[in-house]
């Protein structure tokens, strides 16, 4: 595990984009794929929104298309505390190495319906700080390039695309990237979340 944190950690720092392709090992992708697929099933999902309790808004969906279902220890579910429990391992190693003072994260489940999208954007609110970095983790089998669902990194002056294979995480400052999730031809999965300092 710890090669994958560093493997993360150090495309971060040379590139300002951090990309591990095995960041979530394969078993515990299949998993948390197939509890995704459950909630989503069960009708557990919700829509979307743009911005935070104080700052609502895109109320016609016009921003962003996918569905969300928040994960939280208080649920119990082995999976999402397999992947909560994996997190605190990698925030604890941040800390330790890069100094960062991250003491909190929030993650979701996301669910892209095929031709959904999420348009030009960065994760920290202009009302609140807390969130400092963005760490977004694929569950999607034998992705091809003509699904599509790039994850499209701006950074300067050039726009990186980056597919959502299975297992690959992508880690960046999320008050310093503008970037947007392109339409796909199938569903897309992901679990994305953040680092926090609040």
């Amino acid at each position: 595990m710890l090669a994958r944190f560093e493997e993360l950690t150090e495309s971060f720092v040379t590139g300002k984009i951090g990309i591990s392709d095995a960041f979530l090992a394969a078993p515990l992708a299949q998993k948390l794929q197939q509890n995704l697929m459950r909630m989503h099933t069960e009708g557990l999902m919700q829509q979307a929104n743009v911005g935070n309790r104080t700052a609502l808004k895109d109320p016609k969906q016009n921003l962003r298309g996918d569905k969300i279902y928040w994960l939280d220890k208080k649920n119990h579910d082995t999976d999402q505390l397999e992947f909560l429990d994996m997190i605190d391992q990698f925030i604890d190693y941040l800390n330790r190495s890069c100094y960062t003072g991250i003491n909190a994260c929030e993650f979701h489940y996301a669910y892209y319906e095929a031709g959904s999208f999420y348009k030009r954007h960065k994760d920290q609110f202009r009302n609140d700080a807390a969130r400092k970095y963005s760490l977004v983790s694929y569950l999607n089998d034998n992705w091809l390039n003509t699904d599509g669902g790039e994850l499209q990194v701006y950074k300067d002056d050039t726009v990186q695309k980056i597919l959502p294979a299975s297992g690959r995480a992508v880690f960046f400052r999320s008050d310093d990237l503008e970037h947007e999730v392109m339409a796909a031809t199938r569903p897309r999965l992901s679990v994305t979340g953040w680092l926090k300092r609040i």
